[in-house]
């Protein structure tokens, strides 16, 4: 393929793995492109796929999951840990290879009107494809949660600006179909690494305060005055937040890594198990959420391996043990790195 772009819409459901099954085998059948991952999260009730290929197939591929989706999931039952505003919380396209960013916006617009026209649901543009400054922030569209979209598209009390409020396309008033399938959230981006530092406590309450201290918007500290002021966070281009994980008994710092080249994976990990053991915890290892790019593992397998080399191999090997990659399940390199795993799925 001599133009690649990646496609990783989040899907708001991890428990219901017939349900899950269903959304992904509406894409299964197109060529162009593939599916190199499915990742279910039941403490968060999301799903992360993973989708690569020609722009157009990606495209089109995209489209048939989010209908699907928006056809399986009912957002007025959806309960989660992590943050969410509608059936496909996210959708973005990220440039890989002969592509550039101005064709990925292109592709989100695109997108965006035909998912609002065909399947009448609001749908918001974040990112690069943001139709002004104040929607670039995913954090920003998706403030007020599900839970805040009615009153934000009836013209109620919200958090939201005039700027923010309605949707980019499809209808911007509350009725039944948007009450099942919330917003979805489409958009262009530079590549994103979604990574999870483990805490070894349950209550995560150790986490949440790391997450606050090493996110780039670090906290707002207020006076009973009124008074307020945003004191920075550790790491920069980082979102982060502490929750628990019921399934396996510990916290995690959620992390995106919007830009990991200005903060590799392992200065996200060795922040937050310095903290974490300032208060006597444990960090036993971390886990990465969707695909990463081979860089990036590159990056911190130099930082962790016992000689100077640059075997790949080697390399990649040392980054899965000094992140603890495979602390909560195996890692899997040729699955999980997007260049091996598109290689992969192309050969066969």
């Amino acid at each position: 393929m001599e133009a690649i772009v990646e496609c990783v819409p989040n899907i708001s459901e991890g428990r219901d793995a017939d349900k899950i099954e269903r959304i992904i085998e509406a894409v299964r059948h197109l060529d162009g492109c593939a599916i190199l991952g499915v990742e279910p999260d039941a403490d968060y009730n999301r799903t992360v796929i993973t989708i690569a290929g020609e722009p157009e197939a990606v495209k089109d591929a995209a489209f048939l999951l989010i209908s699907k989706a928006i056809e399986e999931i009912d957002m007025s039952l959806h309960e989660g840990e992590h943050p969410r505003l509608g059936a496909v919380d996210v959708c973005p396209f990220v440039p890989l290879k002969g592509v550039s960013m101005e064709r990925c916006v292109e592709l989100a617009h695109s997108l965006a009107e035909q998912v609002g026209k065909e399947c009448k649901v609001p749908t918001f543009l974040y990112g690069a494809a943001a139709m002004n400054e104040e929607k670039y922030l995913l954090s920003t569209i998706r403030k007020g949660q599900y839970e805040g979209l009615e009153a934000r598209m009836s013209g109620g009390e919200t958090v939201h600006s005039d700027a923010t409020r309605l949707p980019d396309f499809g209808p911007d008033v509350w009725n039944e179909k948007a009450k099942r399938s919330g917003g979805i959230t489409i958009g262009a981006r530079g590549i994103l690494v979604a990574y999870n530092v483990n805490i070894d406590e349950k209550d995560a309450k150790v986490a949440k305060m790391i997450g606050s201290l090493v996110r780039s918007s670090g906290r707002l500290v207020k006076q009973d005055n009124g008074r307020k002021m945003r004191i920075n966070g550790l790491l920069t281009m980082v979102q982060g937040m502490g929750v628990p994980l019921e399934a396996h008994g510990i916290s995690q710092v959620s992390m995106n890594l919007r830009d990991v080249e200005q903060c590799p994976m392992h200065v996200a990990f060795e922040a937050c198990k310095s903290i974490a053991a300032d208060h006597g915890i444990d960090a036993p290892g971390s886990e990465l959420v969707g695909l990463v790019p081979l860089e990036a593992m590159l990056e911190s397998g130099r930082w962790y391996a016992d000689e100077d080399t640059e075997d790949e191999d080697h390399l990649v090997k040392a980054a899965i043990d000094g992140l603890g990659l495979s602390n909560l399940e195996v890692f899997n390199p040729q699955a999980r790195i997007i260049e091996w795993a598109l290689q992969e799925a192309v050969s066969q």
